[in-house]
Order: C-alpha cells, then structure tokens, then sequence
C-alpha cells in the first residue's frame, strides 16, 4: 500500500497553524467591516467560460479545468477521446470541460455583479474570504491553492475608493505588525507607453513583459520583447521608462517629460497625484507609498490605478495587490459599470510573519483549562464546574479518563493548556478546588462556587 501524499502545492494545516490564519483572517475581515464592506461568498467552480480570456495569456495556463461528469460512461468515450485532442491542442472543447475551479475572486464578483445588478445599491462595497486554484509550479510563497482576502467597490469613478482601499492596506498592516511598501502605478500610463511604442494593441505583450521584471532581469525582458516584435527604438524608450529613479516627485516628472504629451499618461499621472495628496492618519506610522513605474499586474481587466505590497526586509514576492477595472462586468453584458478593488495574499502574509515573529502569544492559546479526571465521582462534580466555566466563554476540557497525575500534566503540557484544576476526594468533602498555573507555578485553593469567577489570565 502506498503511502498517503497530497497533491503538490496543498498543504494540511495543524491547530496551531489554524488559529495563526484565523487571526490575520480575522484581523483582514474587521477592517473591512469598519470601511463599511460586507461579506459575500461565491462557488468554487465557475463556468470555465466565465474565467477564460480574462486574465491573459499566461493567466488563462494556470486555470484548473474540472472535466465533465459521465466521461466513463461506455457511450461517452469516442466523443471523450475527440475531446482530448482538440484539449492538448489547445482549444477547449464543452464536451470534455465545461467548468473550471476559479482563478481569483475578482472575475467571480463580476459576474455576481451581473448577474444581480438590479438589486444591488451603489456603490457596492463587498469583501470575499475563500480559496482560489492555479495550476502553477509550487515554490516558497507559492501555491496550488490558497485563500485570497478581496475588497472591492462597484458602482463609483471617484478616485476617493482609490484613497480608502490604499488606507485599508495601511490598517491591515499596521495591525498585524508588517511594515510594508505600497506600490503604486496606473494601466493608463502603460498604455501610453504601449502607444508611444506603436499601438494600444501591444499593451499586452509590453505589461506581460515587464510584469517578470523582479524574476528574470531587464535583459530578458528586453529579449521577450524583441520576440513580440518590438523595434530596437521602441526597446530603448522601454528601457528608459524601466530606469526611472528618484523620489515620488522626480518620478512622476520623468514620465511627464517621457510621455507626458498622450493624454491617457496625462490623466494617469493626475490620478497618481491626487492619490498621493491625501494625508495619513496623525500619529500613526504610515506605510511608505512609492510610485514604482515598472508595476505592470499582468491581468488585461485593468484600467487605471494598481496597487502591489512589498513587505520589507523579507525576500517575499507581493503579499496583495488590486487596481481600477472600469468595464469588468461589461465582459458579462452589463457594460459601464466602473470598479476598483485590492486583494491580500493570506499565505504570504502568513509566511513573512512567521519569518518576522510577529504572532501574538496569545494566538497560539487553545484551551485555557483542564479539569484533572480523579474518579467517577470527582469527574461528575469537575464536569458541572467545567460546563459553567464554558458558558463564561472560557475554553475548558476534563480528561478522557482516570489516569495518574503524571499522564494527565503531559497532556496539559503537550498541548500547552496553562491552568489545571485539580478536585479530589478532600476537595469534595470541603467545596473546593486546586487551580494551578503551570507556567509560574503558582497554585490556589479556592471555593467551587467561585471557580466561574476566578481570573485565568498568564
């Protein structure tokens, strides 16, 4: 018998593991309450028509497709067989796959927008926690399947959503204690590049290329763009608009000089500035916000302000990222319907803060109390004592059985439980319990009516 694995790319996840999750979850998911974003929850299979050609050409690789039901069926195999060729030759074929599990949780919002649009009351601000899959080759920070932590706006062109999702960021991550860099640059610019360089239509081939920049250098850039039959001139004003250096300002300049005189540049770096204009919360530290011009987010929805986050002093690829998308859910026949949203990467935020130390103790705390399991009547009494002291909100366990005391203190130990309560035959007789504290030692004898009340803090 061969011996249990999982799929490359997936992980199990232990209690201790769990609770660390739950408290960037949780901490990701209170900010958006407070910025006035509700909840929302779609499948996590979508029609593979409603994500293909959305994310671009090396996106749309990383799709999982699910096959059909019935392709074991004896009546089916010819028709399966004729399927899988025109699979790996590239074109889909609904006779074989006709759904595909969801790639991010944007495209699936979009088509939530769509498909309820009517009742909806703009601008509808939601945010979405749930697992996305991407059949991508697995390394550090890098998964088959993981959660994303989504917020977006629909419904509204103000560059204001623009000012409160880059605030967002900032709270998250001051909260959970990651100093970070909020970068920043416009698909309006790029696009203006793209023109300058011969057309609107090498957008595409220009954002995937510099969208690798980080990974393979700008000479194999370089390289991948004389592939895509870009011109030495066209590379050299590439290469320019990559070498941009300096503060904010000195940036924005150098791309005003560049390409200042296109109008879709003009208003990318308007909004640029207008974002940069707004002030941070007084007395707080504010994450640095830099315009970073080789910022590319290789997804073809796109259309104004992105958003990447570096996490500083970790060799970490982004941990969120977003940005304006003025038509998406015109892909899905509600057309003009404007939005912007950011997206946490929960694993790698998980990784950078394991690398950093940045747990709370206290999230590691599980149980707080073990009863000690002394006999039949001993354990009768603890059990009422211990239901009162979980509808107090206090986690509490008794043990599974008799044993003796050095089994049952391992059991607390192992599983970093911190107070136990000890009620024997005298303790019976008297009303009273032993609680300890095994992390100082310290222990008490107090009456039983009293235990719901007592204090078990460390």
């Amino acid at each position: 018998m061969s011996k249990p694995s999982l799929p490359a790319g997936t992980r199990d996840f232990s209690a201790d593991v769990v609770r660390k999750r739950h408290y960037i979850f949780n901490t990701i998911k209170q900010v958006f309450e407070v910025y006035g974003f509700q909840p929302l929850e779609t499948p996590a299979m979508e029609n593979l028509s409603t994500l293909m050609g959305k994310y671009g050409e090396e996106g749309d690789k990383l799709i999982f497709k699910v096959l059909n039901n019935g392709l074991s069926d004896p009546k089916n195999i010819e028709k399966a067989r004729s399927s899988f060729e025109q699979v790996l030759q590239g074109r889909n074929d609904p006779n074989f796959t006709e759904r595909a599990l969801r790639y991010d949780l944007t495209i699936p919002f979009a088509r939530y927008v769509a498909m309820n649009f009517g009742q909806l009351t703009l601008p509808f601000k939601r945010y979405q926690v749930q697992p996305v899959w991407r059949a991508d080759r697995p390394q550090k920070g890098r998964y088959r399947e993981f959660y994303q932590c989504d917020a977006d706006v629909v419904g509204s062109r103000s560059l204001l959503n623009e000012v409160e999702l880059t605030a967002i960021y900032r709270t998250v991550f001051q909260r959970l204690g990651i100093p970070v860099e909020i970068r920043i640059n416009s698909r309006k610019i790029l696009a203006a590049l793209a023109e300058r360089c011969g057309g609107a239509e090498k957008i595409t081939d220009i954002t995937i290329a510099i969208d690798k920049l980080d990974k393979i250098g700008l000479e194999k850039v370089k390289e991948e763009l004389v592939s895509r039959g870009l011109s030495p001139d066209q590379l050299m004003t590439i290469e320019k608009y990559l070498s941009i250096t300096g503060s904010n300002v000195e940036k924005i300049s150098a791309v005003r000089d560049l390409l200042g005189d296109i109008p879709l540049a003009s208003q990318g770096i308007h909004e640029l500035e207008y974002l940069l204009s707004y002030p941070t919360n007084p007395g707080k530290t504010a994450a640095d916000i830099l315009c970073d011009f080789t910022l590319a987010r290789g997804l073809n929805y796109y259309t104004g302000i992105i958003f990447e986050i570096k996490a500083i002093g970790v060799q970490m690829g982004s941990i969120g990222g977003g940005g304006r998308y003025d038509d998406l859910t015109g892909l899905f026949g509600v057309p003009n319907v404007p939005g912007v949203g950011i997206s946490f990467g929960v694993d790698r935020i998980y990784d950078v803060m394991e690398e950093l130390d940045l747990f709370p103790a206290a999230v590691q705390s599980g149980t707080k109390v073990l009863f000690f399991n002394l006999g039949d009547a001993e354990s009768r009494v603890a059990y009422a004592l211990l239901q009162q002291l979980r509808e107090a909100g206090i986690a509490a366990e008794i043990y599974h059985e008799q044993a003796k005391f050095d089994k049952q203190f391992k059991y607390a130990e192992k599983k970093n439980i911190p107070f136990i309560v000890i009620l024997g035959s005298e303790e019976l007789i008297s009303n009273t319990c032993k609680v300890k504290n095994l992390q100082s030692g310290e222990q008490q004898v107090i009456a039983q009516q009293e235990l719901r009340d007592y204090t078990f803090s460390i």
